[in-house]
């Protein structure tokens, strides 16, 4: 078959690189100069099976009315006059009651473990180089009532068959001895080896000139403008070139990853997309001391940020803003990052030169991606990954390719359609 995959970010390389695999004919169409420009560009490198939960919890609702008012908060709720993020809204409190998480959970850790697997298999057989670490994903705890509550998600998460091993303060610094500084006032963490983590815009774009090798056909700097219908079953994809030349580029299937953009694509077409942009924030340090430097993937539980390491580098991310569209940076945010990372590693980076960036997250309010066939059979959907697009990104384009292809994926998961 012929398929126009819409989207260049880790999810629609992916599930072009699959589809291309199994042997169709594919192309991609981004409205960047090149892939993984946007969402995958700089995100904070985690591979994080282990951290695969939703933020839609019995707890939740508390947590969002106590941080409402906080610029600094791990999760901020902004109200606007938009009909979309109280739709959204009123989902995501439906889906903090508690008969709901098991079930979200064991969806998200299903795919995020696929994915890995997939990932791994990639990597040896591509011989792609993205700064990757296999040292883990450690979570370190300064506050004794979140280390308790951590000890039930990693119960939770071991149930589903994640290794998350609750580890002591002392275990902690032998893991990461960049954190033997803070050692007085860690109480605690959380630790899995079989996590990874590397660079998703350096994946993605080696990922993307493997799939131009294989065939695939590259649109950048293309605008899709609308879906075109006839008979039920989408014709055509209406795109704009970086000349403002028009194309009704045709084919037998299409493939919407365009991330929180989506649902304004589908929404003509009557194809329901609950998705939210969750604006999240990264700062990028040049690393000084190459040694002190934390090899291992961390997380700061008491402020919901995480480092990973990345060549040179060491990329901290974290936050998550619902306000809308704008990717505008919050001063008060940047600044906070940044005294947070020099708290922790006050010698080992260099503050001068921090690069800050900001994200949209696709997030459903279960925060368990949509993937599979829309009601238009020929119209097929890969989005909604919030903040786990990296840890769910090569197995949702493989899972994908194999829907379209008529055979049922490997993962358990409620695939759209099925």
């Amino acid at each position: 078959m012929k398929i126009v995959v819409l989207g260049g970010g880790i999810i629609g390389v992916s599930s072009a690189w699959w589809l291309s695999q199994s042997g169709h004919e594919v192309i991609v169409v981004d409205r960047c100069t090149g892939p993984a420009q946007e969402t995958s560009f700089a995100n904070g490198g985690q591979i994080s099976v282990s951290y695969a939960e939703p933020w839609a919890n019995p707890q939740a609702p508390l947590k969002l009315l106590k941080w409402m008012f906080k610029d600094d908060a791990p999760l901020l709720f902004r109200p606007q006059f938009d009909w979309r993020q109280w739709m959204w809204g009123a989902a995501f409190l439906r889906e903090c009651l508690p008969d709901r998480l098991a079930k979200n959970v064991r969806s998200m850790v299903r795919m995020a473990q696929y994915s890995r697997d997939t990932l791994r298999q990639m990597r040896a057989e591509l011989s792609i180089d993205y700064d990757q670490q296999t040292r883990g994903i450690l979570n370190f705890y300064r506050d004794h009532a979140d280390f308790d509550a951590s000890q039930l998600a990693a119960d939770v998460m071991r149930n589903f068959g994640v290794d998350r091993r609750i580890v002591s303060a002392d275990e902690v610094i032998a893991i990461e001895p960049a954190l033997a500084r803070h050692r007085a006032s860690i109480v605690g963490g959380d630790f899995t080896a079989d996590d990874e983590s590397g660079d998703a815009h350096v994946f993605t774009a080696e990922l993307a000139k493997r799939a131009a090798q294989a065939g695939v056909q590259f649109k950048y700097s293309t605008r899709v403008t609308r879906i075109l219908t006839e008979g039920g079953r989408a014709s055509a994809a209406e795109v704009i070139d970086e000349n403002g030349r028009y194309e009704d580029l045709k084919a037998d299937a299409f493939v919407v990853a365009l991330g929180s953009f989506t649902p304004q694509l589908l929404r003509p077409l009557g194809v329901p997309c609950l998705i939210y942009p969750t604006k999240g924030y990264s700062a990028s340090f040049p690393i000084l001391d190459a040694k002190a430097a934390p090899f291992v993937s961390l997380t700061d539980s008491s402020h919901k940020v995480v480092y990973t390491r990345l060549g040179n580098t060491l990329r901290m991310a974290g936050t998550a803003e619902l306000s809308g569209y704008s990717r505008a940076l919050n001063p008060l945010r940047c600044q906070a990052m940044t005294a947070q990372a020099q708290e922790l590693f006050p010698e080992i980076l260099d503050f001068d030169r921090v690069q800050y960036w900001s994200g949209l997250r696709p997030s459903t309010p279960s925060n368990v991606p949509l993937i599979g066939a829309s009601r238009i059979p020929n119209l097929y959907l890969n989005c909604g990954h919030g903040t786990l697009g990296w840890t769910m990104g090569v197995g949702s384009g493989r899972a994908l390719a194999d829907l379209i292809g008529g055979q049922r994926p490997e993962p358990e998961f409620p695939f759209l359609g099925q």
